[in-house]
């Protein structure tokens, strides 16, 4: 399959509950998201952006990480779910968004892809890392994480997309976890003028501990 996933399936998805993966729930998701955010090379972030935020599980620990956080889906219905999840959350906001057409015109210093992109078509996934890079400040982080067996309803694998994140002009990767059921990826985003200073690439180096 290389065409992107129809609507028709998450408004099918979404039909009958609000949380249809079971995210909230699962150990495997859970243990997922603790990996994902322990990736995370900064303390804190200024303002980070998640597309395609389902029922807002991942939302909740990304704002404890956040000045600010926009989360967003497509979904009206996991729109709502996240909202009253992350009520009282005052630095988030969750959007209603159609990817990437409504990319928004912002500039983050965080951009969290989970379990999203292979949901594009190739010209899909090349414009949606495209906007990435471009909304990302330079030394800023891009977290990838997707799930690696073929589904039916997926676009792409989740080895492609990844092969498409780590290839992609802007980015440096930093960081890799690969597991049989997901990749997980943290990258950097370049000077527009020259590579990311070296302390940038480390840690340790931020702390000066080399």
């Amino acid at each position: 399959m290389s065409t992107p996933t129809p609507e028709d399936y998450f408004t099918r998805m979404y039909r009958d509950a609000d949380d249809p993966w079971q995210l909230g729930n699962r150990w495997y998701e859970q243990r997922k998201y603790a990996l994902t955010v322990a990736a995370l090379p900064r303390e804190r972030y200024r303002s980070g952006f998640e597309p395609a935020c389902s029922a807002g599980v991942l939302s909740g620990l990304l704002a404890d990480r956040c000045d600010r956080l926009l989360s967003c889906d497509r979904s009206p219905r996991a729109v709502a779910a996240a909202r009253a999840r992350l009520a009282g959350r005052g630095q988030v906001r969750v959007e209603q968004r159609l990817l990437p057409e409504q990319w928004p015109d912002e500039r983050f210093d965080l951009v969290v892809l989970s379990e999203f992109l292979y949901y594009l078509g190739p010209d899909g996934l090349r414009d949606v890392l495209g906007r990435a890079v471009a909304s990302l400040e330079p030394g800023g982080s891009l977290v990838a994480v997707h799930w690696r067996p073929p589904v039916a309803e997926h676009s792409q694998t989740g080895d492609a997309v990844h092969r498409a994140v780590r290839g992609t002009p802007g980015l440096v990767r930093i960081a890799s976890h690969a597991e049989p059921d997901f990749l997980l990826d943290v990258l950097v985003r370049s000077a527009p003028d020259g590579p990311v200073d070296p302390a940038g690439l480390s840690v340790a180096a931020a702390e000066g501990l080399r």
